[in-house]
């Protein structure tokens, strides 16, 4: 690999990376990459390796194997050279509880020699996005949850990266907040940042240009997420009832259905194209399910990674 091959209009190339912890192995040799400008998401459960990836990519954890290219820096050869062009936020930022919001800001613009010229007027940006303004004075340790992450995404942009890698940014978040945190996101997209985030919410994975969808430290697609959802290649049902549980199981074990899954009080079924949903109503009447509406629609990113997992490790969002 060559810091050629990343200039040429790649933020992050990644191949062959890998991580072993002893014997077990968290992520398996995956290759992407990732366009300057782009949003791009590491999508899975627990354990699928993300964590393990952006802190490989962010030169804090060194790779067992292959290598990935960061701005045009190896990680594997130069993990300290890609510091100045990226900002790394982990799941829990190192925010300073017995700080304020200002003194926070100020830390990390020291920490990252951000120079006083100017420095006012970037911080000021920063809480104009954030809208943390109003309360620069409170102490961080005071600040709810979103707000702690609204600050922490403002510490890690304070030095203006070209590159921001974010673990599970959303994750305890409230959904105010989180629709507050992605409204930041695409901003900072539009002004020419590139933005690598991992996240186990299949629903919001769907706001990336592209994903991943990792499982077990493998990729095991990676689209943009309608593509994804268009290349399954089946058709889905989507019923509702007052009786889910009950629903899935009449209809699981069908020759009709290719997989059967509960979600919230819906239950997906996928099909096979063609298929029809003539057997559903009376199936489910047959089992003494109360039946509300049945429906196509497209199939969700969570379908997409059931049915390409084999149903294991995902998490309903």
């Amino acid at each position: 690999m060559t810091a050629t091959g990343s200039a040429a209009g790649s933020a992050i190339q990644v191949e062959g990376l890998g991580r072993r912890f002893d014997a077990v192995v968290a992520v398996h040799g995956i290759d992407f990459e990732v366009g300057r400008g782009e949003l791009f998401g590491l999508v899975g459960p627990d354990g699928a390796g993300k964590t393990t990836t952006l802190r490989m990519l962010a030169g804090v954890l060194r790779p067992t194997s292959g290598d990935a290219l960061v701005n045009g820096i190896s990680v594997a050869r130069d993990p300290e050279g890609i510091r100045d062009a990226i900002a790394y936020m982990p799941q829990r930022f190192g925010l300073y509880g017995d700080l304020t919001v200002r003194e926070n800001l100020d830390f990390y613009a020291d920490l990252f020699g951000v120079p006083a010229d100017g420095r006012g007027e970037r911080l000021e940006r920063l809480y104009r996005f954030s809208s943390l303004g109003p309360f620069e004075d409170r102490l961080a340790g005071q600040l709810s949850g979103g707000m702690k992450q609204k600050l922490g995404l403002s510490c890690a942009l304070v030095h203006d990266p070209a590159i921001l890698l974010l673990d599970e940014p959303t994750f305890g978040v409230d959904p105010v907040s989180r629709r507050d945190l992605w409204l930041i996101l695409h901003e900072m997209i539009a002004s020419g940042v590139t933005i690598l985030l991992s996240t186990s919410y299949l629903e919001e994975a769907e706001r990336c240009d592209r994903v991943a969808l990792l499982h077990e430290g493998r990729i095991v697609a990676l689209d943009a997420p309608g593509a994804l959802q268009q290349g399954l290649g089946l058709e889905l049902l989507v019923v509702d009832t007052e009786a889910p549980r009950k629903a899935r199981d009449a209809l699981s074990g069908r020759h009709e259905a290719r997989r059967v899954s509960l979600f919230g009080n819906a239950v997906h079924v996928l099909l096979e194209q063609g298929a029809g949903d003539a057997w559903v109503r009376p199936a489910l009447e047959a089992a003494g399910v109360p039946i509300g509406d049945v429906r196509e629609e497209t199939p969700s990113l969570e379908d997409v990674f059931l049915e390409l997992t084999g149903g294991t490790g995902a998490e309903t969002a």
